[in-house]
């Protein structure tokens, strides 16, 4: 279902829905699109789906997923892409949404990524979370020149640092866990944080420290102060620490600071944007602007839950208003999902094995 950045020049895609965010709400949203016979395209920022889950605390348990007793965030963005397969929605990763303009003569909407790629809708659904999520980038002049080869804010190819000397920045659950992850996997690595105490969870810390007694990575304390690339290729990182300057052997670094929320061109959408969030009519989670929608985290109104499940309402919600935009001269007809043949041939006949078409 991926699909890489359009080139400038790309045909303009029409669709019923274009929903902006591919994290766990709009991942379900896009499943709910199919159920109710809309079609969607996904547009993220980031370069992978997931969203928060992905990004932040990808081996995190959750708990609160109705029928779901635990599992951890990679494996509900794996189960959402699942539940997504038989209606296949084309998600375009690596693109902003930079402007979604109304059609004078259809009055659909033009919207437009950063890609060059362009899209006709009927219905937007923001599912942006806090917005376009941004890596917080190492504050260093040097760094730039680096990124993609000896500097990184995200891993992906965990073959990239096979044998190599490896220093991971942060404080959080995402650093903590590919410190460890990297362990005996890199020739060597060495996580490095501000202070002595960490945004983590207390097992993910206590196994980190188990692991530096261990002699398996080493911790520094302090900031990083210089990436000492002469060629363009990294040879060591200088560290500020309380009792002076050192200077780590690395061949990589690996800065995971968190992501920056930043609404960027949604609040040029002229909608009504309260404290960084876009207010909706929970009637059916509609914007002030009819026609654009908001579910999930970037929503606001009164008693809001930042829940997933949450989101999983709102989106359902918003779809069925979606609908009438998409198809103004035809009143949809609700059915369960259990009476519904033909979502039933659909959905089991897209399943992996027989026994799932029997169940």
């Amino acid at each position: 279902m991926n699909e890489a950045a359009a080139p400038i020049d790309a045909p303009v895609l029409r669709t019923d829905v274009v929903i902006i965010g591919a994290g766990p709400v709009g991942l379900f949203a896009a499943f709910e699109a199919g159920v109710i016979g809309l079609s969607c395209h996904i547009v993220d920022a980031l370069e992978q789906v997931g969203g928060q889950c992905i990004e932040l605390y990808p081996d995190k348990p959750i708990f609160d997923i109705p029928a779901v007793p635990v599992c951890t965030a990679r494996q509900l963005i794996e189960r959402l892409m699942e539940q997504c397969k038989p209606f296949a929605p084309p998600i375009h990763l690596g693109q902003r949404v930079m402007r979604v303009e109304r059609l004078v003569d259809t009055q659909r909407w033009r919207v437009t990524t950063d890609g060059g790629q362009a899209f006709d809708a009927a219905a937007v659904l923001l599912s942006a979370g806090n917005g376009a999520f941004m890596p917080q980038r190492v504050g260093l002049p040097e760094a730039q020149a680096l990124e993609g080869r000896c500097v990184h804010y995200a891993v992906r190819k965990r073959a990239m640092f096979a044998d190599q000397r490896v220093v991971v920045a942060g404080g959080g659950d995402s650093a903590l866990d590919w410190a460890l992850a990297l362990r005996g996997h890199a020739k060597h690595v060495t996580l490095v944080h501000r202070r002595n105490a960490f945004r983590a969870a207390d097992a993910t810390v206590q196994e980190v420290k188990h692991a530096v007694a261990a002699g398996q990575m080493d911790l520094v304390i302090g900031t990083i102060a210089t990436l000492n690339a002469p060629d363009g290729v990294m040879r060591s990182i200088d560290v500020k620490t309380l009792d002076g300057d050192i200077a780590i052997e690395a061949d990589h670094l690996i800065a995971l600071y968190g992501l920056v929320a930043d609404l960027g061109p949604i609040g040029e959408w002229g909608l009504d944007v309260r404290a960084g969030r876009v207010a909706v009519d929970t009637s059916y989670y509609e914007t002030s602007v009819p026609g654009i929608f908001a579910v999930g985290d970037i929503a606001t109104y009164s008693n809001k839950q930042k829940l997933i499940l949450s989101g999983f309402h709102e989106a359902s919600l918003a779809l069925r208003k979606a609908y009438s935009y998409a198809f103004p001269d035809k009143k949809r007809v609700h059915v369960h999902s259990s009476y519904d043949a033909g979502l039933s041939e659909r959905i089991l006949g897209a399943s992996a094995t027989p026994e799932a078409a029997h169940s």
